[in-house]
């Protein structure tokens, strides 16, 4: 499985340490509030607002250098939009690698 890191930011920051970790906590903030309103969302039926939180998390996977991550959540939120759970299963495997990583990554 594809492994988050920090090369999309590393790039991003052109070598700036300090906009890299104002980047890196705000996804540290911001990823498992919004992982929590896409399974409240999927968990009631409600999959047009689980379109949008998958929407807003496909953001964080791509920050994270998950090319193929991305790929998935981006067919996933088109699912949804067409009230398919088709590939539910590799998404929350995704955000489940991601919220390892924040955990394991200071």
């Amino acid at each position: 499985m594809e492994q988050p890191n920090l090369s999309f930011i590393t790039k991003l920051s052109n070598g700036d340490k300090v906009f890299e970790e104002k980047i890196f906590k705000v996804i540290r903030k911001e990823f498992p509030k919004e992982k929590e309103k896409y399974f409240l969302s999927i968990t009631t039926g409600n999959y047009k607002k689980a379109a949008e939180d998958v929407h807003k998390l496909k953001h964080k996977i791509s920050i994270l250098g998950l090319e193929k991550g991305y790929d998935i959540a981006e067919k996933y939120e088109d699912n949804l939009k067409d009230s398919s759970e088709k590939l539910k299963e590799e998404f929350e495997d995704i955000l489940t690698n991601i919220t390892t990583y924040l955990k394991e990554t200071l």
